[in-house]
């Protein structure tokens, strides 16, 4: 019998990561989409904890169900850490992630300091239990053009000087081992371990 676990997300990119990293484990991911009219979640935390805290306890506080719920984004140096929290919703919520990195590029074309980081919070909330918080980074900085088809978001536009590549031309299993989300996922999963 499977566990199950709701990943407070409609974001498939997001959602495919996490199936592949949990599912291994034992567990039935399932996402908002399977969810009975979820609440809106507004995400109005000022850090990457606590908005991932906010939607974990409103699934949880719901529907009374284990939920885990990752807060995440680019934090870039020469743009004082922005967007920072508001990476998904920076430009407008529905503009293309084509348009955002076009933007980003242009931001950053005179910058002597290109670098960058990922940063991901994964909060994991049950009921009656106080919220687990696991965070972690992935540098980089920003490269001159979009280069890759894998991955998300920003992505094509992050490169990563130790494997001399962007984000976005890393194969799944090689993103999985070094980024933000796959290092506190792994985190978690050390910590789901040791609660059995």
């Amino acid at each position: 019998m499977k566990k199950k676990i709701v990943v407070a997300t409609t974001n498939e990119g997001k959602l495919r990561e996490f199936r592949q990293m949990l599912e291994p484990e034992g567990y039935q991911v399932l996402s908002l989409a399977d969810l009975d009219h979820p609440a809106e979640i507004e995400e109005n935390g000022t850090t990457f904890q606590e908005n991932a805290v906010l939607k974990a306890q409103s699934v949880t506080d719901q529907f009374q169900i284990p939920a885990i719920a990752d807060d995440s984004g680019l934090c870039i140096a020469c743009l004082h850490n922005e967007p920072g929290v508001h990476s998904a919703r920076w430009l407008g919520h529905d503009t293309p992630y084509d348009i955002k990195n076009q933007k980003v590029l242009e931001l950053v074309k005179d910058a002597e300091d290109r670098s960058c980081y990922y940063a991901c919070a994964i909060a994991w909330c049950a009921p009656g239990k106080e919220p687990k918080v696991f965070y972690d980074t992935w540098n980089g900085e920003i490269a001159r053009e979009p280069r890759g088809t894998n991955g998300f978001g920003y992505d094509p536009i992050i490169y990563i000087p130790s494997m001399g590549k962007t984000a976005a031309e890393l194969t799944k299993d090689e993103k999985n081992a070094v980024s933000h989300r796959g290092k506190a996922l792994r985190k978690l999963e050390d910590w789901l371990s040791e609660q059995k």
